[in-house]
């Protein structure tokens, strides 16, 4: 928002140093208007010079984004040791990428600077100043990354304390101070931090890893000791166990510690800036990500439901809406009443008037989670169990099936093809209809949107998206119930259905036959 606090966002180098994570330049291009929209005020864009993708994000960055908060910072070691800054080709690409910010990363744990860098002490600290000095003397601000300070501090406190004297005496705006092998806990590293500014009177900023599980809370206490410069990835990406997640600390730094740290109208913004980076990542949503997880507003026991109906924020501690999440009622045998009424409201049903359905469908959910059914993430055939015991079965019968079957060929190539025949009845027609598939479920599905497609041409559209198995009472091998999970889109929502059978294949077959039933629900309304 000002100079007086920075969100430093890190994911664009830090955070792509997860495991399975691979961004190209156009990626790190939509992640960095991203997080610009959320209003942090630095984006970290790679390592120009060492890594080649990073030097072409810098100079397409230069036509290609139009920052409306945020300043692009780019991260570069100091000067090797047997070099001038003014002369180091790294310095130089640093420089070049034209970058306003540039954060030096250095080396404030003694062991490190002999054992790993193979150096002395005092040239060290000769490297930290001199390219300091002539960074900012090329107009450039910088920021230094006092990397494994918190471990150095332990071992050589005389050293690390002056490493930070060294680096604001030479004109860096500020001292990141990083837990880099993420293994201290909260009061201790607030201890340390309170120490550093007390002892230096230098500017500092914090930079943590969750290798211990306390990144965010060792940001917040070293926040409560005098930090005003804050370093973090989105969605806690990072190698390992991640860095601090940006959204949870800005998050409570707005909401708890009443500190604005980005913009209020973006701030409603953040769950679905957290999932559209998921998106780019292709690493799924972690869904008990705190404020912007799917499931950090979702409530499923009995009594938090009951208390919910009363009051929601009984057993939630903001509004999700704040953080543009919502409330979710989650269906199962924990449910009562109040449950299934809050849920049935959400999907646009109003069951408060009818107490005896209420118990009908009460009932029905529990019996149905008994035998294995699980509607947690099955709205749809949620939603379906609704209208039956409201209006009847007959109500939402668009089709009834005479018999299906499949069969499985292994061809003499070893290669496999699956047949299904599908008989039903649709407005007064009897039709067959027959289905090729990869496997016996696309096959199934293929035959009885072909056959649904000659009544309702408008099911073309469907697709199966997603399908889940899991194998209940595991005990009896493949004797056990199995339950499948269907996800659906018609290419603008998407819908799931669930199916528990002995049978894969006729599990299967339910959760399609309802997520077509759940299709001609949707062209109807």
């Amino acid at each position: 928002m000002n100079d007086s606090f920075h969100v430093y966002d890190t994911t664009l180098r830090d955070g792509a140093q997860q495991e399975g994570l691979a961004l190209s330049v156009a990626d790190k291009l939509v992640i960095a208007r991203e997080l610009d929209g959320l209003g942090v005020g630095f984006i970290e864009g790679g390592w120009p010079g060492a890594i080649p993708k990073d030097t072409e994000f810098f100079r397409r960055a230069r036509t290609e984004l139009d920052l409306k908060h945020a300043q692009l910072a780019a991260f570069g070691m100091t000067r090797r040791a047997d070099l001038a800054a003014a002369d180091d080709p790294q310095v130089a690409a640093l420089r070049d990428s034209l970058a306003p910010v540039v954060t030096l990363v250095a080396k404030a744990h003694d062991r490190h600077v002999e054992l790993a860098l193979r150096t002395t002490l005092d040239e060290c600290l000769a490297m930290v100043r001199d390219t300091v000095r002539h960074l900012v003397s090329e107009g450039r601000r910088v920021f230094v990354d006092a990397e494994h300070f918190f471990n150095g501090y332990q071992d050589n406190p005389a050293y690390a304390l002056e490493f930070v004297r060294v680096a604001a005496e030479a004109g860096a705006s500020l001292v990141a101070l990083c837990d880099t092998n993420g293994g201290m806990l909260p009061s201790e590293l607030g201890d340390v931090v309170h120490t550093v500014i007390e002892q230096t009177g230098a500017r500092v900023g914090i930079h943590c890893h969750d290798d211990s599980g306390c990144a965010v809370a060792n940001s917040l206490i070293a926040i409560e000791a005098g930090a005003t410069h804050v370093q973090g990835a989105a969605n806690g990406y990072g190698e390992r166990t991640g860095n601090a997640n940006l959204f949870t600390i800005v998050a409570n730094l707005q909401l708890k510690k009443n500190l604005q740290v980005v913009p209020s109208n973006s701030f409603a913004e953040m769950t679905r800036i957290a999932h559209a980076i998921s998106e780019v990542t292709n690493i799924a949503p972690h869904t008990k990500q705190p404020y912007v997880g799917f499931s950090a507003f979702a409530h499923k026991a009995g009594i938090h439901a009951s208390a919910v109906k009363a009051d929601p924020m009984l057993y939630q501690h903001i509004d999700p809406a704040v953080v543009g999440n919502d409330m979710r009622m989650l269906v199962s045998e924990m449910a009562g009443r109040a449950s299934i009424e809050l849920k049935g409201r959400e999907l646009g049903y109003d069951l408060s008037g009818d107490r005896d359905a209420l118990s009908r469908i009460t009932d029905r959910v529990k019996e149905l989670e008994a035998q294995g059914h699980s509607f947690e993430a099955a709205d749809a055939s949620f939603e379906l169990l609704i209208l039956d015991e409201l209006k009847g079965e007959q109500s939402q019968r668009f089709f009834d099936v005479e018999s299906w079957r499949v069969i499985v060929e292994q061809r003499q190539d070893g290669s496999h093809i699956s047949e299904a025949t599908v008989k039903l009845h649709a407005k007064g027609e009897r039709i067959i209809s027959v289905g090729e598939g990869n496997g016996p479920v696309n096959a199934l599905d293929t035959a009885l949107r072909n056959a649904i497609g000659q009544i309702y041409p408008e099911l073309a559209e469907l697709e199966l998206s997603d399908y889940k198995v899991r194998i209940l009472e595991g005990d009896h091998g493949t004797n056990s119930r199995t339950r499948v999970l269907i996800t659906t889109t018609d290419g603008r929502d998407e819908w799931a259905t669930v199916g528990v059978q002995e049978n894969i294949v006729a599990a299967s077959w339910n959760a399609i036959v309802e997520a077509v039933t759940y299709g001609l629900l949707k062209l109807e309304s």
